[in-house]
């Protein structure tokens, strides 16, 4: 079985972004499972996946307009302290949560903290920068129709 739309693909990855490692599953003890072909991570490591097999290994380099984007250097916002949680703890060059008006969060780079607002970058973290990943995959299997309807992987007993 291969990787391709409408299927979950569990694999191991580690990620550094312009040399500096960022993330990787194995300290975490297992691999990352994802639902292909719905968004749910970065197109350019999507579009790696496709086509490989359980025990593939392989290195894949994702430049910044397949990732996070590039970096806009207009992105500096001030934002009320009630909208973070953990505000006080907060310091230039934190990384945060930013809760949103509308619902949902967002990550967000501290840049200024004031006695009642926040100045934050809301680029993410990883815009404008070159993400090199290490992939190992370990397993394929076919989506179920909740998940394909859901657009998300559901995990043991078809949890969300």
């Amino acid at each position: 079985m291969q990787v391709e739309n409408n299927k979950v693909v569990a694999f191991h990855y580690s990620v550094s972004a312009d040399g500096d490692p960022v993330d990787g599953s194995r300290e975490r003890g297992q691999p990352l499972e994802v639902l292909i072909g719905h968004g749910g991570i970065i197109p350019g490591l999507e579009n790696a996946l496709i086509g490989h097999a359980v025990g593939d290994r392989f290195e894949v380099s994702v430049p910044p307009a397949e990732a996070y984007g590039e970096r806009q250097a207009d992105s500096i916002q001030r934002v009320p302290k009630k909208y973070f949680q953990n505000a006080h703890q907060l310091r230039p060059g934190s990384v945060a949560v930013l809760a949103l008006r509308e619902g949902g969060h967002r990550q967000v780079s501290v840049v200024k903290v004031g006695t009642s607002v926040i100045d934050v970058d809301v680029n993410h973290p990883l815009a404008g920068r070159t993400l090199a990943f290490d992939i190992e995959i370990t397993a394929i299997r076919d989506a179920t129709p909740e998940e394909i309807a859901h657009r998300h992987v559901h995990g043991p007993g078809h949890a969300h």
